[in-house]
C-alpha cells in the first residue's frame, strides 16, 4: 500500500472527502516526526513506539576497493511494534503470549520452587 491507497481507504472507510484525509494523514505523520525529533518519541499502546537512537560512529569498509571509511555518528528514527501489532501478523505467537500472561507465570514460577526444592532435597540426601 502507498500513501494514496492510504488516503483512499481513510477517506471511504470514514466518509470522508480524500482531500480531508489527505490533510489527515499529512497531520499523523508530523506529529511523529515532530515528537521524535524533539526526543519524546510516540507511543500508541498496542500499535508500537516511534523513538530516535543514537548510532555510534564507525569504520565500514567499501565494498569496491576494499578501501577503510569513516562513517559518523547520527540520529536514526527507529518503530518497534506493540504487542497487538504483532499478534496481528501471526496469531500463533499472540495466542501464545496471551496464555502465557493468563496464568502461566504463577504455575511457572511454582513448577520452579517446586523443582529447586526438589533439587535441594535430593542434594541433602546425598550429604547425609
Amino acid at each position: 500500500m502507498n500513501r494514496a491507497e492510504l488516503i483512499e481507504r481513510i477517506a471511504s472507510s470514514n466518509e470522508m472527502s480524500r482531500a480531508a484525509a489527505d490533510r489527515l494523514v499529512d497531520s499523523v505523520f508530523q506529529a511523529i516526526i515532530e515528537s521524535v525529533r524533539s526526543g519524546d518519541g510516540l507511543s500508541i499502546v498496542g500499535f508500537g513506539t516511534f523513538k530516535s537512537v543514537d548510532r555510534a560512529a564507525r569504520t565500514a569498509r567499501n565494498p569496491a576497493t576494499g578501501e577503510e571509511i569513516k562513517v559518523a555518528a547520527r540520529k536514526v528514527p527507529k518503530f518497534v511494534p506493540g504487542s497487538a501489532f504483532k499478534a496481528a501478523l501471526d496469531p500463533k505467537a499472540g495466542a501464545k503470549k496471551a496464555a502465557s500472561k493468563g496464568g502461566g507465570a504463577s504455575k511457572g514460577g511454582g513448577a520452579k520452587a517446586a523443582s529447586g526444592g526438589a533439587k535441594k532435597a535430593a542434594g541433602a540426601k546425598k550429604k547425609g
